[in-house]
């Protein structure tokens, strides 16, 4: 593993957006119980990992995190991005939970959200699509990830006290 290839904007990027999440996840006003945070945090942090190990890499392998095709420290940097993502995913829901309808919507626009967020870090280079891969291809794995998790939120909530 090396450090970086060259220190440019998707290092640059990459340090702003792990401000950015981590200052709103430090700054929101605490919901659910360390557990269940430090919980959804390391779901994300899993998934994260899973897909991006199976499409991103391996035989497949779509496309590369920053710089190289070889593992570098901002790859770490980048799949810590997926612990405040998930929790946020989890938090927003929670608020609008009670709403009729809200699941379809919910995950639908997080699934959009994704995409848009998947376009923003080609511009910037931290994802590199190959093989013809384009950033809609994701849609269906934002769909299937967020709803098991919003699932397993609704299933672990049904058995433990989740809330602060």
């Amino acid at each position: 593993m090396s450090l970086w290839e060259s220190f440019d904007k998707n290092e640059i990027c990459l340090l702003i957006m792990l401000l950015l999440a981590y200052s709103a996840l430090f700054l929101l006003p605490k919901k659910f119980t360390r557990d269940i945070a430090l919980l959804f945090s390391m779901w994300g942090v899993s998934f994260g990992f899973l897909f991006d190990f199976t499409i991103g890499g391996g035989l497949i392998n779509f496309y590369i995190i920053n710089d190289l095709p070889e593992y570098e420290l901002f790859d770490i940097f980048y799949y810590l991005l997926f612990a405040p993502s998930s929790y946020i995913f989890i938090y927003l829901y929670e608020i609008f939970r009670d709403y009729k309808n809200v699941f379809l919507w919910y995950v639908t626009i997080f699934s959009l959200f994704g995409i848009g967020i998947q376009a923003v870090f080609t511009w910037f280079e931290i994802i590199n699509f190959q093989k013809g891969y384009q950033p809609l291809f994701s849609f269906a794995v934002f769909l299937t990830i967020q709803t098991i998790t919003i699932l397993y939120f609704e299933f672990i909530s049904s058995k433990f006290n989740v809330y602060r």
